[in-house]
């Protein structure tokens, strides 16, 4: 035992980063503070005690450090000192435990590579021989969840009614996968995902202890490349080290990942919430001329989007400006599954980039909320008439001629304040142009769209200066009941007065349902709660209704 240490320093110096700095106590794991109170208790109990719980189960994502738990566990318990949360690491047992292969009394066994019910057969007879100098015979299942159902039965027993010698330790990455009759009998740890902080924080020690520069945000970098894993961060810093000749540059970390610039990811970003399709065609080119991994751009843009989104609520920002950013971002993460299946990524990323840049403009977003009671998008204050076009505008009179025209004309003095004369009214001389003029008027304006067929729908127009009056048949008036609602709103109003100066309110008159009258099914489909709330959503208008058949 005494050439150990020496052969597992030549061994480690040796090793990737990922087995150099593998953690030798309870103490060293990170982020994975609930477990390890837990085991540190059970093994103050059971040296308070002399009594252990006899079987456990490591649950959780690769990476974690299920497997060097267990190994500690291994440790903690067989210690001269032990048990105990804080092993010497001098006695005979602890430096065996560091290469547990060549321990008798630590067993560790790959549940993918043998996971028969013979192999099952087998360890079970093997748990019958006493330890060989160790306190505990500590039996180490990976991947457990890989057991046949028949080899869970044949392990099922020992592991419920185990010698007083042997303590097993099963780990596996799929909890839901292992029966429900081992997971009552053992003790069950979850390991989660590990906080990208944490990471960072780990990889940064790590630099400083091999004397490797690290630069700006690139370990921030390699530490979201690890997803929660710790080893995997560890074993992408090992390759960026190697790449960088011994130096940790954010360039060589974004080379390495296929990561795109941050610069790219937030230029998609301000074309995506300007609606500049040219700007997204012109950088997905871009990518693809770079070579970027389509799947990992996709992610640094979501990742960025959520981000923004989170910038918006702490903002306090209204409900409408949310709900823009909300609803790109969905069809961003919709998409990220038939990135993946797809042959032809550019394809679907161009796809996804143009159609989510024009979703706040195929719907109000007002007309997300039901009722149709929210507020109105703001619109600039009634002034002079929009330059529509208007086919019920009279004619003007000609200008008077002009006197001769001075070298320099002074602006002439304010004329005294006179009551204002009323506006002349023009009669339309057709309701079918008063009609589609109103149509136009309220399709013109982004939060008034909804609203455009109500002209149409109405079975009599009448301008009657300053009262636009509509009748409507008695069955649409569920259809329009939006409209009835906003009819004295000042946005509303003023998208008309475009076309009708003058104009200071509606009259909306609905005729009374005639007792008997069989009902149209067209009429019927107009009252469908589905089929408005499509119309809402759609930004779309009902142009003709057909019988088919």
């Amino acid at each position: 035992m005494t050439r150990l240490p020496a052969l597992w320093e030549t061994e480690t110096s040796m090793t990737t980063l990922a087995l150099k700095y593998r953690p030798r106590l309870l103490s060293d794991l990170v982020g994975q503070e609930g477990s390890v109170k837990a085991l540190a208790n059970a093994l103050k109990r059971a040296k308070e005690s002399g009594k252990i719980h006899q079987a456990y189960l490591f649950a959780g994502v690769r990476g974690t450090g299920k497997t060097s738990t267990a190994r500690i566990l291994a440790r903690a318990l067989n210690c001269a000192e032990g048990p105990t949360a804080t092993p010497c690491g001098v006695c005979d047992p602890c430096r065996a435990a560091e290469q547990p292969d060549s321990s008798l009394d630590i067993v560790e066994i790959d549940a993918a590579s043998r996971a028969s019910v013979a192999d099952a057969r087998a360890l079970r007879e093997q748990v019958q021989t006493r330890p060989a100098f160790c306190r505990y015979r500590i039996y180490i299942i990976d991947e457990v969840h890989m057991l046949s159902t028949e080899a869970f039965n044949a392990l099922l027993k020992v592991i419920e009614e185990p010698p007083p010698h042997a303590i097993f330790v099963l780990a596996t990455t799929e909890l839901q996968d292992v029966p429900d009759t081992i997971k009552s009998r053992v003790q069950i740890f979850p390991f989660r995902l590990i906080p990208v902080g944490l990471i960072e924080g780990r990889l940064r020690h790590v630099c400083e202890q091999e004397g490797v520069e690290a630069e700006g945000g690139s370990l921030r970098l390699v530490a979201e490349a690890g997803q929660g894993s710790m080893r995997d961060a560890l074993t992408i810093l090992d390759r960026v080290i190697a790449a960088g000749d011994g130096k940790v540059y954010e360039e060589a970390v974004r080379e390495q990942l296929g990561i795109v610039s941050a610069h790219l990811v937030q230029g998609v970003m301000s074309s995506l919430a300007i609606g500049d399709t040219a700007a997204l065609v012109e950088s997905c080119r871009e990518l693809a001329e770079q070579g970027a991994d389509w799947a990992t751009f996709w992610r640094e843009l979501v990742l960025a989007f959520r981000d923004r989104l989170e910038q918006e609520a702490r903002a306090a920002r209204g409900p409408q400006e949310l709900l823009r950013w909300a609803r790109m971002l969905n069809l961003l993460l919709s998409r990220e599954r038939d990135l993946r299946d797809s042959s032809l990524p550019r394809v679907v990323v161009e796809l996804a980039l143009i159609t989510a840049s024009q979703l706040p403009h195929l719907a109000p977003l007002d007309a997300l909320v039901s009722g149709g009671s929210a507020p109105r998008p703001p619109i600039p204050p009634p002034g002079p008439p929009p330059s529509l076009p208007n086919p019920l505008r009279a004619p003007q009179a000609a200008p008077a001629p002009e006197g001769p025209r001075r070298p320099a004309p002074a602006a002439p003095p304010p004329a005294p304040a006179r009551p204002a004369a009323p506006a002349p009214y023009f009669v339309p001389d057709s309701p079918a142009k008063l009609r589609a003029a109103c149509s136009e008027a309220l399709r013109q304006v982004p939060g008034l769209r909804a609203l455009a067929t109500a002209p149409q729908m109405a079975s009599e127009l009448r301008w009657e200066a300053p009262v636009l009056r509509f009748r409507f048949p008695a069955n649409v008036r569920q259809t329009l009941q939006d409209f009835e609602h906003e009819k004295a709103s000042p946005h509303l109003l003023a998208a008309l007065a475009g076309v009708l100066p003058g104009l200071e309110a509606l009259d909306i008159l609905f005729d009374e349902e005639e007792p008997g009258k069989a009902e149209r099914p067209e009429d019927r489909l107009r009252r469908e709660p589905a089929f408005q709330a499509l119309l809402r959503l759609s930004g779309g208008e009902v142009q003709e209704i057909r019988r088919e058949g």
